[in-house]
């Protein structure tokens, strides 16, 4: 892999992200809708939101997003900082990509003064899952979702 470059997604990213922004849902089966697509690219781009997009290039394409957003807890006094999505393009697997995003996120928590940084996968995610035993730690925590309505 030559030269890989990490950097926040800007405004003129939005085709290249797109794309892998799809293949994210489609690979967790879901469809987000266009709404919550056009949200999500303009939280990124909004002063006022705690969500932010990194990007990571090769020869100006993209290979790679991660997701990332600060937030207050009550077990910490400085930010926790959640990775709420990671995805490659599947040539780029196994390449150091999602590594090289995952240590980005860190580095950007680290300068905010948060001292980790946490995520959740799927249990059927066997692949990213080998890489996250490298560069984490299992919390033991089991994740529960119950809707609002």
């Amino acid at each position: 892999m030559s030269r890989l470059e990490i950097r926040p997604l800007e405004p003129h990213d939005y085709a290249a992200w797109l794309p892998l922004w799809q293949g994210y849902q489609a690979f967790y089966q879901v469809d987000l809708g266009p709404e919550v697509t056009r949200t999500t690219w303009a939280r990124f781009h909004d002063p006022s939101e705690p969500i932010f997009g990194l990007g990571a290039f090769e020869a100006g394409k993209l290979l790679g997003i991660s997701h990332y957003l600060f937030h207050r807890s009550g077990w910490t006094i400085e930010p926790s900082c959640y990775l709420q999505d990671l995805f490659t393009i599947p040539e780029a697997r196994g390449n150091g990509v999602g590594r090289a995003l995952i240590e980005a996120v860190a580095a950007v928590a680290k300068r905010a003064g948060s001292s980790r940084v946490y995520w959740l996968t799927h249990e059927s995610n066997a692949g990213a899952m080998t890489l996250y035993d490298k560069v984490a730690v299992k919390s033991g925590f089991v994740h529960y979702r119950k809707n609002a309505g």
